[in-house]
């Protein structure tokens, strides 16, 4: 739990040397100096306020035996909003007791009666389970905190809907399983005070309107029964709370974002890895090994890879007993640098390797739960993770935080770098860049990120391709009424049209009905269908899961597949049956997927006319297939062989912006006819790159496109597409900050100290086309005829 108090270090835990110290040590261990910037963010002392005179005596009681002698200002304005029945957001830093804030009214509201109900929501069940571990330690009478989530046993389900008052929940369980099942929990829905959304900043693009309609289905299925619950939302800071926590809810939201509570200080480096000699054969790490794509390509890598780098770090923080955690933005990734920093360790001191551990996503539950014991426990003291530790998992007692790549946001960026310091000690947190063009940068633009405010969370509910089949989920839990329509918001009407028209929906004097037997299929997390299990086909084991957007990439035929430093080579991909059949291999090569891409022009929603350039926003289909891979030696990244493949089809419309120039204005900045698809591409690659600097995305939420004659355009284009149906926000920002956005795009490729272009300016770790044909000089040349024509 989040609270005022500090949480204690496990016992015999030694935190190791102080942070400035260990951060000498690590920039002393090579050949010149990696470290670009170091920031000092100071210590905070704390604000408390008297508990609230509504507080009943057995509850502050329980918070005191868990150390919370009184709550932060900012706690006890938020829980007297929500007792006082206002909806409510508590936007503020990692480890400022947001849990306090919901956790005072919820359960104040749940001792005065007996009859109440509290829904609380999280993105992942490791931080439901970790809520439920806070809220049975209070050990408060007749409360019966449970999870319900997809690792609950069925034999537990039916007494969690009849008896339990404090429901924790993800918004998949309640989309799949207890709105379609309202009539079950019509006794908990008729009763429901609080519904709590933790870590609500997460909810963002196509996955966050979803959720967005998911939270106004169950506020529908609350009024039927005659409930109106008070919503209370935590959030990491971010811009906007108030009206990113209004669209998400539909509702009036109040935000606190005065953080009150007392923070050790913070020492954080910006991280470059070394240049290799031009002619060095050392070993690297090919990007889909590794998978965090940290590019290697065809060409020399300029870079030592981001993942070596911070295996190297996770090693030498546990050798001096500091207790780390490596963020990785992937789950090859994770797997990888948990390997060789095992590797590392066994071969200084033999059998400290076991005391590191790769955590990800696609891990069974007993898998996932036995890493969050031993790291808590002290068992593991490092732990190279995904994403799927950066929400609000009490890790305590953590000294040291280790980030490979900007993981696409500030709010992330800062979520990740709090997880240390949990017991207001001093703490280090290093930023390591990746060679990609926004960490190259970000390290040599410090102000970027300590002198910027986080972004706002960017969603759209009124998605067509979110909100149509949402009204469909809706009308199968209950016939939609015209009075519905206020609630779903805009384009509400036309989709429920499109709807009848399609045959999904009758339309009768009373309202619309679902017309089929079976409940529509709607995936919140657009991820491309459902996930792909992986079975090693010796035994039949399970070892993990794969989202189905991810499996034509990570499962196709040949593909080598990573799980907990085991390396396996995929037999067969079934996508019918959502199953890849695996064999265990340790081959000396990587796999590299390829894909084609092709694009047309469906709408234009909006344009600049520049003259000579023009700047457009709107729909366009992308048709895309996977059609080979590489198989590259890991020692060196040299190319063995590109074999075929044959994968279906995918079909997206989404959202683009789009620039064209004249051929005459290239000519006239000197750009030959010859060079003008490797200036476009690589002008591509760039802003695709940046583009996180302006929008809530990292670059594997959006896609490209440029060519030298478009059949739409009729000139030379280059598109920037969202990587979602429908569109997720980020195409509309790129099109709004088009000039701050393509004039951070120039600088990263004029500054970096590369000749013909590198991973860290305009080589893309995801291009089709194996970089090729790629001009740096040309498009510099390209961008400063947009930026010249283009209105500020």
């Amino acid at each position: 739990m989040e609270s005022s108090a500090a949480p204690t270090v496990s016992a015999g835990h030694d935190p190791g040397p102080a942070p400035v110290d260990l951060l000498r040590r690590l920039r002393a261990r090579g050949a010149g100096d990696p470290v670009t910037h170091v920031e000092r963010v100071p210590a905070r002392v704390g604000v408390p306020a008297p508990w609230p005179a509504w507080a009943p005596p057995e509850l502050r009681a329980a918070f005191a035996r868990r150390g919370v002698v009184a709550p932060w200002q900012h706690q006890a304005e938020a829980a007297t909003l929500a007792y006082d029945g206002g909806h409510v957001i508590v936007a503020t830093g990692t480890a400022s007791g947001k849990s306090l804030a919901y956790q005072l009214p919820a359960l104040a509201t749940l001792l005065a009666d007996p009859r109440a109900t509290v829904l609380y929501l999280a993105p992942t069940k490791a931080l439901a389970a970790d809520q439920l571990r806070a809220v049975a330690g209070l050990e408060l009478e007749g409360v019966r905190p449970a999870c319900y989530d997809g690792d609950t046993p069925r034999a537990e389900r039916e007494w969690i809907r009849r008896h339990s008052r404090f429901v924790l929940t993800n918004p998949d369980m309640l989309h799949h399983g207890i709105l379609p099942g309202h009539a079950q929990w019509s006794g908990f829905l008729r009763r429901l005070a609080y519904v709590v959304i933790d870590e609500c900043h997460t909810y963002r693009g196509v996955f966050g309107s979803h959720v967005a309609h998911v939270l106004r289905r169950l506020r529908r299925q609350c009024a039927r029964f005659g409930a109106t619950p008070v919503f209370v939302l935590a959030s990491a800071t971010s811009g906007d709370p108030a009206t990113a926590a209004g669209r998400l809810t539909g509702l009036p939201v109040t935000a606190v974002t005065e953080d009150a509570s007392p923070r050790g200080g913070v020492t954080f480096a910006l991280w470059e890895p070394p240049l290799l000699p031009p002619d060095s054969t050392a070993p690297t790490v090919p990007a889909q090994a590794a998978g965090d794509h940290d590019a290697t390509t065809d060409l020399v890598q300029v870079r030592r890879s981001a993942l070596r780098e911070t295996a190297d770090l996770l090693a030498d923080t546990v050798a001096e007993g500091v207790r780390t955690l490596a963020f990785v933005r992937s789950r090859k990734g994770a797997e990888v640098v948990a390997a060789n920093a095992r590797r590392a360790l066994d071969d200084a001191v033999p059998g400290l390797g076991g005391r590191v551990a790769a955590y990800r996503g696609g891990y069974l539950r007993e898998e996932r739960r036995e890493l969050e014991r031993a790291l808590l426990h002290g068992d593991l003291l490092g732990l190279a993770s995904t994403n799927a530790l950066e929400l609000g998992v009490d890790l305590v007692g953590l000294d040291a935080v280790l980030i490979c790549g900007y993981p696409g946001t500030r709010a992330s960026l800062w979520q990740q770098a709090g997880r240390a310091g949990r017991s207001g000690q001093e703490a280090l947190a290093v930023l390591v860049a990746r060679d990609d063009p926004l960490d190259t940068y970000l390290v040599h633009h410090p102000e970027a990120i300590f002198g910027a405010p986080v972004e706002a969370t960017v969603l759209d509910p009124a998605n067509p391709y979110v909100l149509a089949p949402q009204l469909a989920c809706a009308a199968a839990e209950a016939p939609l009424t015209p009075a519905d329509l206020a609630l779903f918001g805009d384009g509400a009407k036309e989709a429920i049209d499109q709807l009848v028209e399609a045959g999904a929906l009758r339309q009768r004097p009373t309202g619309w009905y679902w017309r089929h037997r079976e409940r529509p299929e709607v995936d919140l997390r657009g991820e491309g269908g459902a996930p792909v299990c992986v079975v090693e086909s010796a035994t039949g084991r399970l070892l993990g899961t794969v989202d189905g957007g991810s499996s034509h990439f990570l499962l196709h035929p040949g593909a080598v597949y990573l799980h907990q430093g085991i390396s396996y080579v995929v037999d067969d991909l079934d996508l019918a049956d959502g199953c890849a059949l695996v064999h265990v291999e340790e081959p000396d090569w990587s796999t590299h997927a390829r894909d084609v891409t092709d694009l047309s022009v469906v709408s234009v929603r909006s344009y600049v006319d520049a003259g000579p350039v023009g700047m457009f926003l709107g729909e366009v289909d992308v048709t895309s297939q996977v059609v080979s891979y590489q198989r590259r030696r890991i020692a060196t990244g040299e190319v063995i062989d590109t074999r075929p493949l044959d994968l279906p089809t995918r079909e997206l419309r989404t959202v683009a912006v789009w620039f064209t120039l004249s051929p005459r204005s290239l000519a006239s900045a000197g750009v030959q006819q010859a060079d003008v698809p490797g200036a476009l591409h690589a002008a591509e690659h760039a802003a695709i790159g940046l583009l996180p600097l302006m929008a809530t995305c990292d670059r594997w939420d959006i896609g490209g496109l440029s060519t030298a004659l478009h059949p739409d355009t009729e000139a030379p284009t280059v598109f920037v597409y969202d990587g979602h149906p429908g569109g997720a926000g980020f195409a509309e920002r790129a099109y709004g900050t088009a000039s701050a956005w393509l004039r951070a795009t120039r600088d990263a490729i004029a500054e970096c100290g590369c000749e013909t272009g590198c991973p860290s300016c305009v080589q893309s770790p995801k291009c089709g086309n194996g970089n090729n044909p790629l001009s740096k000089p040309d498009a510099i040349r390209v961008l400063d005829v947009v930026l010249e024509n283009l209105p500020a």
